[in-house]
């Protein structure tokens, strides 16, 4: 941990966004005994990859929870996840990957969407991530960790249809820049999400942003 400005704090190249090993599974572990879903829906059986050079937030807050959805042959399955919400976002070169295997006489296909890659960034509002395993470079400014879940007020409130012990671990900060953002994550909401220069693409193969 390095301390860079007053009311700002640093990891490099962490696992989980601004969530120490100790304090995520304490999390983790309320989740599981609380029945918290993330979510506001059944996750499909496939995780996906997302890069950004840099994503800048407003309003920032995190707690542990899980989605719960399906295996690719339609078994339940529950994930264990690091939610992390903003109120506002803007995201610079998005990359988004997913790669369906086993397609009959085609094998794998891969679909990549980018976006935000111009002089518009990618914009959004109420944003949430359901993230599974993430690196980045990362500044918080005035950042709270260990704060009650009931309390934390700076970023925005848990979806509807969530659970969580109002008395479990959370953490947030007025202000979140992360960059070179690597990320595998299991479902992504958002009030608004403005894609700006998006492109699409589908190939077979497994191709994917990093």
């Amino acid at each position: 941990m390095e301390s860079q400005v007053r009311g700002g704090t640093r990891w490099k190249r962490f696992a989980v966004v601004m969530v120490p090993s100790v304090a995520a599974t304490a999390a983790i572990g309320v989740a599981l005994a609380q029945g918290a879903l993330a979510a506001s829906f059944s996750v499909s059986g496939q995780s996906f990859k997302v890069t950004t050079k840099e994503l800048v937030g407003t309003g920032f807050s995190q707690y542990g929870a899980l989605d719960e959805g399906y295996t690719m042959d339609g078994k339940k399955a529950v994930h264990p996840v690091a939610v992390s919400s903003f109120k506002q976002a803007t995201i610079k070169d998005l990359c988004q990957s997913v790669v369906t295997p086993n397609i009959p006489v085609l094998g794998n296909v891969s679909l990549i969407l980018r976006a935000g890659q111009g002089a518009k960034p990618v914009e959004a509002q109420n944003l949430y991530i359901d993230v599974a395993d993430l690196s980045a470079d990362a500044t918080f400014e005035n950042i709270d960790i260990g704060v009650a879940a009931k309390d934390a007020n700076k970023g925005p409130a848990m979806r509807k249809g969530e659970t969580a012990n109002p008395y479990g671990f959370a953490q947030q900060a007025d202000r979140a820049i992360l960059t070179d953002v690597k990320q595998t994550a299991w479902a992504t909401t958002a009030g608004t999400f403005k894609l700006s220069g998006l492109k699409m693409s589908l190939s077979t193969g497994v191709k994917e942003c990093y």
